[in-house]
């Protein structure tokens, strides 16, 4: 049979890495797709520089529109990045007839739902588990290996750099902007951190595994988000001492309405979080990512690996092209479906706002060490119908008045932590305003 035809638009890092394992595992993909996978053409905004990368003997074109079109190519791979241009290219390879393979979560999270609705109308397959983790298997175990199970809910450390500087914040008792600059240094944050550290790369992470998990359309729009970027060493320190650890989690769960007047419906929310810390997730560390699913038939599953780098994306890239190769030729009708979900099937479940959601609490707040004080905070929090876990209350700094006081709260609905902490925030003794972070057991 003969090879298949690739064009490779990108050859930035995990391009590079794309092209080296395909090269040193020709042999064994060959064995695995039926037939050889070639690269054939190139795509790339520099062209001096990718064809360093690429060699001699491989075609190289600054115009990504013609290589993408080209009538020789069956499979476009998409690893340029950014969004505008990305998507015109990604939708002008469909519209050609071409499979598309694609590690841009930022793509799929904003424009997925047309770029699959593209797709299954001209009867291609988008292929994209390099989009989210790295080199872990999550998008084909939740759309196959899970495919039997109601999932009830998804959390995750996945985004490296965050975890780096959490896991060093700990470690060191660095500030976070320490961490921040170490992680720089050593190549895991970018020169503008925002998307790593502020959550929006978890999120588009996230709203994927969501529309899989639960068959909804991609909602990155309706995800709640809060970064790391105002942790403290102080609030890691204390969150030691309560036998929890902090890390960024994106979380997703199906909600059925409950006798405290929440609807049924999704949380999709990415945010720091308290996880007790015998807990599997509190323990993944450095850059490395985790997901831990929860599906009503098998229980806990955990997906555990690099979530970046040259070679672990590219695994999943060339798993994507083995897998389109083998369905190449196959009725779309029998492919499984993008979003694991037939199209029809899909579900118009609401995403929850952050105020609906119900969970425990990490509260802290620096306050006049006078009497009373604490009296007055634990009254705010019963007049609201909050229930007390746990309170660690400091010894004021030599020379001064003031003292922290740290809780846990049990579970309660966030609009009813907003109420109290507005209250907690005016009284007279309040010196400081309320840092809250939510926890999770993940049992």
């Amino acid at each position: 049979m003969k090879p298949i035809q690739v064009a490779l638009i990108g050859t930035g890092t995990v391009g590079g890495g794309l092209l080296r394992v395909l090269s040193r595992n020709r042999e064994e993909i060959t064995r695995r797709a039926g037939r050889d996978i070639v690269v054939a053409r190139v795509g790339a905004r520099d062209v001096a520089k990718a064809r360093k990368l690429v060699g001699p003997d491989l075609p190289v074109d600054a115009d990504l529109m013609a290589v993408v079109t080209d009538p020789a190519i069956e499979i476009v791979v998409e690893l340029i990045g950014g969004v505008v241009d990305a998507k015109r290219l990604v939708l002008a390879a469909i519209a050609a007839g071409k499979h598309v393979v694609t590690a841009n979560k930022a793509l799929l999270a904003l424009h997925g739902n047309e770029i699959f609705a593209a797709a299954q109308d001209r009867g291609v397959m988008v292929a994209f588990e390099g989009a989210v983790a790295g080199g872990i298997p999550i998008i084909k175990a939740l759309r196959e290996g899970l495919t039997a199970n109601r999932v009830e809910w998804i959390a995750g450390i996945i985004n490296g750099t965050s975890n780096f500087i959490l896991s060093s914040m700990r470690d060191t008792g660095a500030s976070f902007a320490s961490a921040l600059a170490e992680a720089q240094r050593l190549g895991y944050a970018e020169a503008d951190p925002t998307f790593d550290i502020e959550g929006i790369d978890a999120a588009h992470k996230l709203s994927i595994m969501s529309a899989i998990a639960f068959g909804i359309p991609m909602q990155f729009e309706r995800a709640y988000t809060e970064g790391i970027s105002q942790l403290t060493a102080d609030d890691i320190r204390y969150a030691e001492e309560l036998g929890y650890r902090i890390k960024l989690l994106g979380i997703s769960r199906r909600v059925e309405s409950s006798e405290d007047g929440r609807a049924s419906g999704i949380e999709l929310r990415v945010h720091p979080t308290l996880i007790p810390a015998k807990r599997l997730l509190a323990n993944v560390e450095g850059v490395m990512n985790a997901v831990l699913v929860k599906g009503d038939a098998v229980g806990p599953t955990l997906y555990y690996g690099a979530g970046a780098g040259a070679e672990p994306t590219a695994s999943a890239v060339v798993a994507d092209l083995v897998d389109v190769t083998r369905l190449h030729t196959a009725d779309p009708e029998h492919r499984v479906p993008h979003l694991a979900f037939q199209p029809d099937s899909l579900s118009n479940t609401p995403i929850l706002p952050i105020a609906e959601v119900r969970t425990a609490y990490y509260l802290r707040l620096r306050v006049a060490d006078k009497p009373g004080v604490l009296a007055d905070i634990t009254r705010i929090l019963a007049d609201a119908g909050i229930s007390i876990g746990a309170v660690l209350q400091k010894e004021p700094a030599e020379g001064t008045h003031a003292t922290d006081i740290i809780m846990l709260t049990h579970g309660t609905l966030e609009k009813r932590v907003d109420a109290a902490i507005d209250r907690i925030e005016s009284l007279a003794s309040a010196l400081s305003k309320v840092t809250r972070i939510r926890v999770e057991d993940l049992a």
